[in-house]
């Protein structure tokens, strides 16, 4: 991979070079030292990744990864000197199309678990643009019929990579406080960044808004966010799990595809499946399943994704029973629901 480096630090930057070069197979393609060059590189050179900063001089790393998705998109990785002090703001730019966050490696001992964590996120990138997921990359599902239960409640999933913080927020901040439906949630972030994503998006909704545990069984009220670096999945009817497998087959970790694929083999009830913004093409195959199951699948539309790769990826399996802007989703969720539970209380 070209990889290229935005940081205003000249010790980071020489700590991120040597980081490089323990690595086969990449390069350095540039070196910029604030917001305002890295926009105008990469308008001349894209690379495959770009490692950027948060805190530069004019142009501060959440603009420069706004304009540069905007214009010339390609996979960003902040990386920062201290991700505690900077949560907001890494959910800024993750919500402008940044695909994940990472400590800034030390100079002075590259050999330490900082220079590893970014070596790491290197990797999961590069399987991520390089992957072609496949039908039998996720859960495995049991038969194609599914049945349904009336009286069981309904059930909202939804996934997201880049850009899924400032999406999720902004569904989540219009479904009102009685929302009759459980919701689940696959974000590609770090599991270090999961607790504090669960309480951005808490304040952003008048739902709870939640990490998921182990055997938990989703409720109305509440939203429950995959919290580790293990598959969040159904394991049973009405009861969620953390699943090591598949292994090595998912580009990203927890992945959409095997959530998706375990509300196929367990939920009994009614379900929407909801692919938002990202990068590659997690969630594209468990949302077909899910569609020819004879559930409601709805895809995020191009104009509105800040990273149009995942909801691609979908509308081209025909994955998508609806095509939305992210600010008609909340209201089409809140009105099949308020008709699902009437159906229901006819019958």
């Amino acid at each position: 991979m070209r990889i290229a480096i935005v940081n205003d630090m000249l010790i980071a930057i020489e700590a991120m070079r040597r980081v490089l070069l323990l690595a086969r197979g990449h390069e350095l393609a540039w070196v910029a030292r604030n917001g305002n060059e890295a926009v105008e590189r990469c308008a001349q050179d894209t690379p495959d990744l770009i490692l950027m900063d948060l805190i530069m001089p004019e142009m501060d790393g959440v603009e420069a990864t706004r304009k540069i998705m905007a214009k010339n998109p390609c996979a960003i990785v902040v990386v920062t000197a201290d991700m505690n002090k900077s949560c907001s703001k890494v959910f800024e730019a993750m919500g402008a199309g940044a695909l994940d966050a990472v400590n800034t490696p030390v100079l002075e001992s590259l050999s330490d678990a900082g220079a590893e964590a970014l070596l790491g996120k290197i990797r999961t990138i590069n399987r991520l643009l390089g992957s072609e997921v496949g039908k039998n990359s996720f859960f495995p599902i049991a038969g194609n019929a599914r049945i349904t239960v009336a009286d069981e409640t309904p059930l909202v999933a939804f996934g997201a990579s880049a850009g899924g913080p400032a999406a999720l927020a902004k569904i989540l901040s219009q479904l009102p406080a009685n929302f009759p439906a459980a919701i689940v949630i696959v974000q590609h972030v770090d599991r270090q960044f999961a607790e504090g994503l669960a309480t951005w998006l808490n304040y952003q909704t008048p739902l709870t808004v939640r990490l998921a545990r182990e055997g938990d069984s989703p409720q109305p009220g509440t939203v429950l966010l995959a919290g580790t670096e293990n598959h969040l999945a159904f394991v049973g009817p009405n009861r969620l799990g953390y699943t090591a497998q598949p292994s090595d087959c998912c580009s990203y970790r927890p992945s959409i595809d095997v959530l998706f694929n375990s509300i196929n083999r367990f939920w009994q009830g009614d379900a929407v499946g909801i692919l938002l913004t990202g990068m590659g093409k997690d969630g594209a195959y468990g949302l077909k399943a899910l569609r020819d199951a004879g559930y409601l699948t709805i895809v995020q539309d191009q104009a509105t994704s800040a990273v149009y790769g995942m909801p691609k990826a979908a509308v081209q399996l025909n994955a998508a029973s609806e095509i939305l802007a992210i600010d008609r989703i909340s209201n089409r969720l809140t009105n099949m629901m308020v008709n699902t539970i009437k159906c229901h209380a006819r019958a």
